[in-house]
């Protein structure tokens, strides 16, 4: 609450005006594509740092065909002879599935018979086919078994797999991939079977998990290619090694059955002369840089995926809507905001600007381990940009004010008191001006007897000189006892103490009208001295009367915006104004003389000798004020003294 009353007083409005700058800068730098990549960046690095060195999925067993088997076969493609004998060595050791990542549009004789023979009685052999026009049929043979699926990778701009395909559309039929049949064959034998969601029927549920379809706007992608059925890649929780043999090894009965019993065998292609590697977001950074994987080996971790959610041993990966997403990055651009307005240093704000990044870091790691991507890149950017622009536009508004204090003040206050009134400036600026207010104050008017004779017996420039060395001397007192210098009409001085800082105690109330006393005072002695040095020189002397009243005035500035007067008025004003006109004419021989209200003489403590002046109706005013003269500093108690006079008193 104290924040929102303290952002109110210092113009919410532009602060916000200025974040929601920060937030459209953002925004359109991301709905353009420009942070994409950053973007998918940092999803490839808390994936990898997510990683926990572990073990593969053991359901999974690979058998690759090397260069070495390449040569000692020295045919490529496999022939159908081999890929027959292969597939009996497998299917005798009782597998769940077998995938054959190998295509087989056309027949690569010999062998070719049993192949096909294979292909048709065995359920648990899944083939490849490559999707849509111009790809890879499947073998003709099983053109409508449903035990052949598409191998087709989704791959990012940057040759990077983070998504996986659960079924394609061309308009007419639906086919489904290579890596969800063998899964749906695994689970089978577990009792699951795929079904549509009980509140979206078009989602796919996978035993306990509803795997969401993926959307172009997904975390941070735009626009990206969102046909088919796909869904955001993990990789299985692992960088472990997949159980692997190769092709030589299994045609040598070097593999053994427990190895394949109970288990998905993919058949694939491992050899660097055949083109089919992918990069995936650990191929570099962590792992090592530019490390590619078989397209055998990138199935091998989709299908892990699959069986992962259909047991229950994980959840899908999820991103949030869009909405959601916006006010992700709002909140942030908010929190820039306030570390912009709450801080001025440049250290600090150093430390808290990369303070708030390592926390926004933290959060959105700690909830991509709890299975959502939220965007990470545009709530940094935001929060840089909304703390750098509102930390530029408050330090512009301080040096605004300062400058608008600087030229009501700084000539009228003592440091001290001009330092208090920057440091209280959210209470004392409206609006880039200070606020009017109604405070309590004494004010203090002093008047040169003398100066309209002087004025007719001196040179132009000597008359100002005289007068100046005056002003001078008692602006100076003023400002060292505490006071504000308001006008100077003349001869004449104005001081208000108790402004522009509003007094909150009736003790501060007190040591105003303490303090201006005691200015009064000094002024007088300043007088004598003044007297003294002007005699000296050859120049007129004269002689000070002063005013004192205290109560409730208005403070506030008056003029245009190019000329500010910082002022008080009110009836306190006029009454000090008034006493100091009283009688003008000087009792005794004194160069000095002060007169105070019965308002201030309550708030002096019996510091001061005064003498009852008496009652009076003073010119423009209705009702009658008690008038005091002070007479000097009352060194001892409070008492009556024997001779002294009742009208003299403490």
């Amino acid at each position: 609450m104290r924040f929102l009353r303290q952002l109110r007083r210092r113009q919410s409005v532009p602060i916000l005006l200025v974040c929601g700058f920060s937030l459209l800068i953002t925004l359109a730098a991301r709905y353009s594509g420009t942070l994409e990549y950053l973007e998918l960046t940092a999803y490839d690095w808390y994936l990898r740092t997510s990683l926990r060195p572990s073990p593969a999925d053991p359901r999974i067993v690979l058998i690759g065909i090397t260069e070495n088997d390449i040569r000692r076969l020295q045919k490529w493609p496999l022939a159908d002879e081999v890929a027959a004998r292969a597939l009996t060595v497998l299917l005798a050791d009782q597998p769940r599935a077998v995938g054959f990542d190998i295509y087989r549009d056309l027949p690569v004789p010999p062998g070719t018979e049993e192949l096909q023979r294979l292909l048709t009685d065995s359920q648990r052999l899944i083939m490849v086919m490559k999707f849509g026009a111009g790809g890879v049929a499947a073998p003709p043979v099983l053109a409508r078994s449903g035990r052949v699926g598409f191998n087709d990778m989704i791959v990012d701009p940057g040759g990077i797999v983070r998504r996986g395909l659960l079924f394609l559309d061309n308009g007419k039929t639906v086919s489904t991939s290579f890596d969800l049949l063998l899964a749906m064959l695994y689970l089978r034998a577990e009792g699951i079977v795929p079904r549509a969601d009980g509140e979206h029927p078009e989602y796919l549920r996978l035993g306990p998990n509803t795997i969401r379809p993926f959307a172009a706007n997904d975390g941070g992608y735009l626009r990206a290619d969102d046909r088919g059925y796909q869904f955001l890649l993990d990789f299985g929780g692992s960088r472990g090694a997949f159980t692997a043999f190769s092709l030589g090894e299994l045609l040598a009965g070097k593999v053994p059955p427990a190895a394949i019993r109970d288990k998905i065998v993919i058949i694939g292609v491992m050899a660097q002369s055949v083109k089919d590697i992918f990069y995936t977001p650990y191929s570099r950074g962590m792992i090592g840089g530019g490390q590619a994987i078989p397209g055998m080996v990138m199935h091998a971790h989709v299908v892990s995926q699959l069986l992962h959610l259909g047991l229950g041993e994980s959840r899908p990966l999820l991103s949030p809507s869009e909405s959601e997403e916006i006010c992700w990055i709002i909140f942030w651009c908010l929190a820039g905001g306030a570390v912009g307005f709450w801080l001025r240093s440049p250290w600090v704000f150093s430390l808290c600007g990369a303070g708030g990044l390592f926390l926004l870091w933290l959060a959105t790691y700690a909830i991509f381990l709890r299975g959502w991507w939220l965007p990470s890149v545009p709530p940094a950017i935001t929060f840089l940009l909304a703390a750098a622009l509102v930390t530029a536009y408050m330090a512009n508004q301080e040096k605004e004010q300062r400058t608008v204090l600087m030229l009501l003040f700084s000539k009228h206050v003592s440091p001290e008191v001009a330092t208090a009134i920057w440091q209280h400036r959210e209470q004392f600026l409206c609006g880039g001006r200070p606020r009017s207010q109604k405070v309590m104050a004494t004010v203090l008017f002093s008047d040169l007897k003398g100066y309209t004779s002087t004025a007719e017996s001196l040179e132009p420039q000597a008359l100002i000189n005289w007068l100046n060395s005056y002003m001078e001397a008692m602006a100076d007192l003023v400002m060292v006892h505490g006071g504000v210098v308001d006008d100077y009409a003349g001869d004449g001085i104005k001081a208000n103490f108790g402004v522009p800082l509003p007094r909150q105690t009736e003790k501060e109330i007190k040591q105003d009208a303490i303090q201006a006393v005691r200015c009064a005072l000094a002024m007088g002695r300043k007088m004598e001295q003044l007297n003294k040095s002007w005699r000296h020189e050859g120049l007129p002397t004269g002689s000070t009367r002063i005013g004192i009243f205290s109560g409730p005035v208005v403070a506030g500035a008056v003029g245009s915006s190019q000329r500010l007067k910082y002022t008080t008025v009110g009836d306190t004003v006029n009454v000090a104004a008034r006493l100091e006109s009283y009688q003008k004419e000087f009792a005794g021989d004194s160069c000095w003389r002060i007169l105070i209200g019965e308002q201030t003489r309550q708030y002096l403590d019996g510091r001061f000798r005064l003498r009852l002046v008496g009652k009076e109706t003073l010119k423009g005013k209705s009702q009658e004020i008690t008038i005091y003269q002070v007479l000097g500093i009352n060194e001892s108690p409070c008492q009556r003294l024997p001779g002294r006079r009742q009208t003299e008193m403490c």
